[in-house]
């Protein structure tokens, strides 16, 4: 678990053209915004030193001119843009939660005001790849070149390519496999789809369960996530059973606990040839 220090930015008040109505886009009105910027504090209040930790003052005038500049009929469209722009822009800023207020909403109601509330934050996930097709380790150099100009996402360590033989279906050539560990903002629904868009863009075809493959990038782990739904299941299925995930996921990142076993990757990968162990 993180734990994050707090700096609050409370009612910044903001004249922009943000609305439904051709009115609102053209006339303008009041929108105050609200954000608690979660970081450490701790460096700075030991140093005095600005430079480790998060300026409120360059938040506050990013905001205004992120409203002033842009026009966008919703308010939860502003809210999810700003709040991307700061996570992406701000140094130390690890999650944000943002809330922009409506005060002249037109509602024909008297109210005093509406709003969008959001928390959105970094992620660190971990990424299985394989080839067994072509040019093996190109296809490799693709993927992770192709991970990292995501948007807002950024490979941070990445695997030796190792080969391996196949699992499953065994009639098909060795593999070259790597892992990566990647900081992004996607959720795991969105990054499965861009990983999916990165593996049909080189040629990955799913004609044989386990079957050859010119490109597999796997979600192997998010953050301490547990979930299963019919399309994604994190952490990946028995990833501490397989060589071909453990052996390139132990050089990046052994001491990285599986949130369901407990165990560190390289406690895994060390039980893995044990016949008398089980997880």
């Amino acid at each position: 678990m993180k734990y994050y220090d707090e700096i609050h930015i409370d009612n910044l008040e903001v004249f922009a053209n943000h609305g439904v109505y051709p009115e609102e886009n053209k006339l303008g009105q009041k929108f105050l915004v609200n954000a608690v910027l979660y970081t450490s504090t701790r460096k700075a209040g030991l140093t005095d030193d600005l430079n480790n930790s998060i300026n409120y003052g360059t938040v506050c005038h990013m905001i205004t001119a992120f409203l002033k500049d842009n026009t966008f009929k919703l308010i939860e469209t502003l809210t999810e843009k700003l709040s991307e722009k700061l996570l992406n822009e701000i140094p130390h800023l690890e999650k944000i939660t943002m809330e922009v207020r409506k005060p002249w909403a037109p509602v024909g109601l008297p109210l005093e005001s509406v709003s969008v509330k959001i928390s959105r934050s970094w992620h660190i996930a971990y990424l299985g790849l394989g080839s067994n097709i072509g040019d093996m380790g190109d296809y490799l150099d693709k993927a992770i070149d192709a991970v990292d100009e995501l948007p807002s996402t950024k490979v941070l360590r990445s695997s030796s390519y190792i080969k391996t033989k196949p699992y499953g279906y065994l009639d098909q050539d060795d593999f070259l496999n790597s892992a990566i560990m990647i900081r992004t903002l996607y959720t795991p629904e969105e990054l499965l789809d861009e990983l999916h868009k990165i593996e049909n863009a080189n040629g990955r075809t799913r004609e044989i369960h386990w079957g050859p493959r010119t490109l597999d990038i796997d979600i192997l782990l998010y953050d301490e996530l547990i979930m299963e739904t019919d399309d994604l299941i994190i952490p990946h299925v028995e990833m501490h059973k397989r060589d071909f995930v453990l052996r390139p996921l132990v050089e990046i990142a052994p001491n990285l606990r599986h949130p369901v076993y407990r165990k560190t990757v390289s406690e895994m990968y060390d039980l893995l040839y044990r016949e008398d162990v089980e997880l």
